[in-house]
């Protein structure tokens, strides 16, 4: 495996990381845990905006938690993935509640918290906090396959694969690895992409195995292409929940039915998203819960 000199990293980070609210001086723990919250499965430009919405209307987990689910359904707007906004309050919730309405440092009381997982704790530990974690997401793991292990994609995701393999590189001067950490996330985002990769730009080029080899095609199984949109569920249940976010009344199964005029598929849909809790039925029609 192909060592790392992490001041190619953070050198590069240091002269091209984007400008995003997360990454400047004074942002709060709050503001890092929401933004991790709505970055999952969320390109960086549609939530850099909510984003800053959000902490202007609720600077402070509490804030949130005292709002009605149906105020942050609606806060949460066109994001997609709407249950992210319910583990979001739910999360908001438990930090009131239990940590005095601190965000906490440490990884395993992140963990316990509702919607945080692995990556989305030791990202709260490192970029709000400072603390030493190796912090893991799909670019990451790309960037580290290719520069380091020569291959052209990475196996599905390990924490205890993925995990080491990032300690390994880590530097030990907690600026330098919370730099590393970011560093070689924005390399995966924007440098070290998935479908084309722009080496040339790459601070990673003179020492990355990958490129080395003569940049090898995969050898592993064939990427399983992303669902179709158009006409999915996904779909069905997005155009549903605009029409809630968009009413302050029910809405009656015939406005409904003209968003989908099948009725059984109409049924299932929102069978679903009741079960999801994003939905709910009154004797008048459908709204958002609470």
């Amino acid at each position: 495996m192909t060592p790392l000199d992490a001041a190619l990293v953070t050198d590069w980070f240091a002269e091209h990381a984007r400008d995003l609210p997360w990454r400047r001086p004074g942002f709060s723990a709050w503001g890092t845990l929401v933004s991790e919250f709505m970055l999952q499965q969320t390109q960086v430009a549609r939530v850099v905006p909510i984003l800053e919405e959000w902490l202007v209307r609720w600077p402070s987990p509490a804030d949130l938690a005292a709002a009605p689910p149906s105020e942050v359904l609606r806060a949460w707007g066109r994001l997609g993935y709407p249950r992210r906004a319910l583990a979001l309050h739910a999360c908001a919730t438990a930090i009131a509640e239990r940590h005095g309405n601190l965000v906490p440092d440490d990884v395993d009381a992140l963990l316990a918290l509702p919607g945080i997982g692995d990556y989305t704790a030791r990202a709260i530990a490192v970029f709000a906090h400072g603390h030493r974690h190796p912090v893991v997401d799909t670019n990451v793991r790309r960037v580290i396959a290719r520069a380091v292990q020569g291959v052209a994609e990475a196996g599905a995701p390990n924490a205890r694969r993925d995990l080491p393999a990032m300690e390994a590189l880590l530097p030990h001067d907690l600026a330098a690895q919370r730099a590393f950490n970011a560093g070689l996330m924005e390399i995966g985002a924007i440098v070290c992409t998935a479908r084309s990769p722009r080496c040339d730009e790459c601070p990673l080029v003179a020492v990355c195995a990958w490129r080395s080899a003569g940049s090898p095609a995969s050898d592993g199984p064939p990427v399983r292409k992303q669902a179709r949109f158009e006409g999915s569920d996904r779909q069905l249940r997005g155009r549903v929940m605009a029409e809630l976010r968009a009413s302050d009344v029910p809405v009656t199964e015939e406005e409904l039915a003209q968003v989908i005029p099948e009725a059984e598929t109409r049924a299932r849909i929102l069978r679903g998203l009741v079960a999801d809790g994003l939905a709910a039925a009154s004797s008048e029609g459908w709204t958002l819960p609470g």
